[in-house]
């Protein structure tokens, strides 16, 4: 199988790949599993992007991370009485998910420490990326957080170019707005005051960070390491 976890590169995918329970073809649109249904199983991302995200007692989304190829999603329910999907994941792209029962998975666990040790690491790491972002939210409100998504999105999918750092993901204002926490009017506002600025440029969805020092500078940036800072 191409490519290689990345929020935790040890953990070995093709060992969980064996005892799946089946494979399953989902198109852009779709969920994977949804906030309150029950919870049973695991999955792997073979192909294609999912986003995760919470609804807040009001009824806006939340979008707390973009799980790509050969990752991992729905494992808050692990080692848990009558478990429930704490979280959403909406499909981005067709893709093709590996389905693993959350017993199966529970006994690997047990049997391989090696295995159980890179697991706790990797929640461990997804914790304090979830606790980071709610950081920004918080103390730095709308515009830290617009600027926060901003800088982890070039570590997940910037493409360095001349004159900055292409975020190669195409995002409705809606969609950034999920990330953030926030209105797409807000949004909408907080972009025409950056592109104004000349820290950002877009062009068909997809968004050119020409400045990410002042984005960084607003924020109290700590340069955290990029697996720390990212969007995945």
């Amino acid at each position: 199988m191409p490519g290689t976890l990345k929020p935790t590169k040890s953990i070995e995918i093709k060992e969980l790949l064996h005892i799946a329970d089946r494979t399953i073809q989902l198109e852009k649109g779709q969920y994977l599993f949804q906030e309150g249904q029950n919870a049973g199983e695991m999955f792997l991302i073979l192909s294609g992007k999912v986003q995760i995200s919470k609804l807040s007692p009001e009824g806006r989304e939340l979008s707390l991370r973009i799980c790509s190829e050969n990752e991992i999603c729905g494992e808050l329910t692990l080692f848990t009485q009558s478990p429930k999907y704490l979280l959403s994941a909406l499909m981005l792209e067709d893709g093709e998910i590996a389905v693993v029962k959350k017993e199966m998975i529970e006994k690997k666990l047990f049997q391989d420490s090696a295995l159980a040790f890179e697991f706790i690491k990797w929640l461990s790491d997804h914790l304090r990326k979830t606790q980071m972002k709610f950081r920004d939210l918080i103390l730095y409100g709308k515009k830290g957080a617009l600027y926060s998504t901003l800088i982890r999105m070039t570590n997940s999918y910037g493409v360095n170019r001349n004159d900055g750092i292409l975020i190669n993901l195409p995002l409705t204002n809606q969609e950034l707005a999920n990330f953030c926490g926030t209105t797409r009017e807000s949004i909408n506002h907080l972009l025409k005051e950056l592109k104004e600025e000349g820290i950002i440029s877009i062009e068909k969805k997809k968004i050119t960070v020409h400045d990410l020092p002042f984005l960084k500078q607003q924020i109290g940036c700590e340069n955290c390491p990029a697996i720390f800072c990212s969007i995945e």
